[in-house]
């Protein structure tokens, strides 16, 4: 079973974003995991499984499809699918510390990765959250604790960015993200729960499952090909 000694303090992007405060009612395992940037000099890569992936109405599948060309969401369904998530921080292109969020579900058929990288964004006030291989959609994040240590993250503005283009979402066609992630000291595993609900056609996507979570150094670790996006989004 992994040690749930308190981490020495380490200020991540998470941590920032949260305040000191907020972030140290989190369970220490949780602190640990969202602890992961250059100043810890950690990356984490959790491997479990998620007991259901879930999508809403029939009509919401082609708009999954079309993300998934991009590394974003999942298009299939699913129960009791291998899951990997890695965690690596790295300096981008414009010098920011940036995190990894590369989820990818071994599916029958093939694997299906949701990419996302995540910067801490001062103008915002909030984690930004880059969605897909391209960095098209950027999302804000905002992060608190619950009352028994989870980690809450409900997403904010949605904003789609292609050169000269820079224009938020629609609520119509835009949709909200919760994601609650816990760590239960009796199995050694972190649960996570993830829903997209649109404010007018209700649940679209989902998944609930757990994970065992390795640290290791960031350096020894790197960035794998292919696990940094093809492009990077310099609007914060």
């Amino acid at each position: 079973m992994t040690s749930t000694t308190v981490p020495l303090r380490h200020d991540s992007i998470f941590r920032t974003a949260m305040g000191d405060e907020t972030f140290d009612r989190l369970h220490p395992m949780l602190q640990r995991r969202f602890s992961v940037g250059l100043d810890s000099g950690e990356a984490c890569v959790g491997r479990g499984v998620m007991d259901r992936i879930w999508h809403g109405p029939g009509f919401v599948r082609p708009f999954l499809k079309l993300g998934a060309t991009r590394n974003i969401l999942v298009p299939r369904t699913g129960r009791n699918v291998p899951f990997v998530i890695e965690n690596v921080p790295y300096l981008d292109s414009f010098g920011r510390e940036t995190v990894t969020f590369v989820r990818t579900f071994h599916l029958p058929g093939g694997p299906y990765r949701f990419d996302a990288t995540m910067i801490h964004s001062p103008e915002r006030d909030c984690v930004l959250d880059y969605l897909g291989t391209h960095q098209h959609l950027a999302s804000d994040l905002h992060f608190s604790a619950d009352a028994h240590g989870g980690l809450v993250i409900r997403s904010g503005e949605h904003r789609f960015r292609e050169g000269p283009v820079d224009v938020r979402v629609p609520h119509l066609v835009g949709a909200d993200a919760e994601v609650r992630e816990t760590y239960d000291d009796r199995t050694g595993r972190f649960r996570i729960r993830v829903r997209v609900v649109n404010r007018w056609f209700g649940p679209l996507f989902g998944y609930e499952g757990s994970f065992r979570a390795a640290f290791m150094a960031a350096t020894a670790h790197g960035t794998r090909p292919g696990l940094r996006p093809i492009r990077e989004e310099a609007r914060a």
